[in-house]
């Protein structure tokens, strides 16, 4: 059945303007940035069916243009629609880490570092550089590694830093195993890193780990 037949508040786009974006699942989401299904499939549908395929929202959203439109009943139009969806979503957070003042939200700061690093199927180290009132300067991904690592140096951090003027840093890398409980490796790189930024003047915030729930900050652990 076509979504057109569906009852009218049980139809994706009728129920967000009723509802909600949070009353939707992932499907009737996903549906919406779809728009169509496929014969004998509606969106919803298309787009369940795709969420199976890939094991999820994180692995749809973050496969490639070739695996994407790989799937059954997607193309080039859907990918493009999704991704645009995906960097809409990235800049909004970003906004609320870059505005004029200075960074006081944790929960912004953990929003947007996750939406950056979240969806990588490798390690990916990266620095959010603050000037000395703590507004955004900018967020540099540096550091790529395989599947469960990544080599971070820290005269490259201490560079970066240093090349846009930076008072402050946050480190953030992901886990992509899912699992965001830092390492002993992942505290001895930080204590190394806090250590080569001393020498030059730059404080260091805060260390977070990004995996598939709320990101873990070293700050509150009291691992800084």
């Amino acid at each position: 059945m076509a979504i057109r037949d569906w009852p009218r508040r049980e139809r994706p786009r009728e129920k967000l303007m009723e509802r909600g974006a949070q009353a939707l699942s992932d499907a009737e989401l996903l549906a919406i940035f779809l728009r169509t299904g496929v014969r004998g499939r509606s969106a919803v549908d298309l787009a369940r069916d795709m969420l199976c395929q890939f094991g999820g929202l994180r692995a749809l959203l973050g496969a490639d243009a070739a695996q994407f439109i790989g799937a059954k009943g997607a193309g080039p139009a859907k990918y493009v629609q999704t991704q645009a969806a995906l960097e809409l979503g990235r800049r909004y957070l970003e906004s609320a880490v870059r505005r004029e003042g200075p960074l006081t939200s944790p929960n912004a700061t953990r929003d947007y570092l996750k939406s950056r690093l979240c969806g990588y199927d490798r390690e990916v180290f990266a620095c959010l550089f603050l000037d000395n009132r703590h507004r955004v300067l900018a967020f540099k991904e540096l550091f790529f590694g395989s599947i469960d690592a990544a080599t971070v140096h820290p005269r490259e951090v201490v560079k970066a830093a240093l090349a846009v003027n930076a008072a402050a840093v946050i480190f953030a890398h992901n886990h992509p195993s899912g699992v965001a409980e830092p390492s002993a490796a992942d505290e001895h790189l930080t204590r190394r890193l806090k250590e080569a930024l001393l020498l030059v003047d730059i404080r260091v915030l805060d260390h977070f780990v990004i995996g598939d729930g709320r990101p873990v900050s070293f700050a509150e652990r009291g691992l800084l």
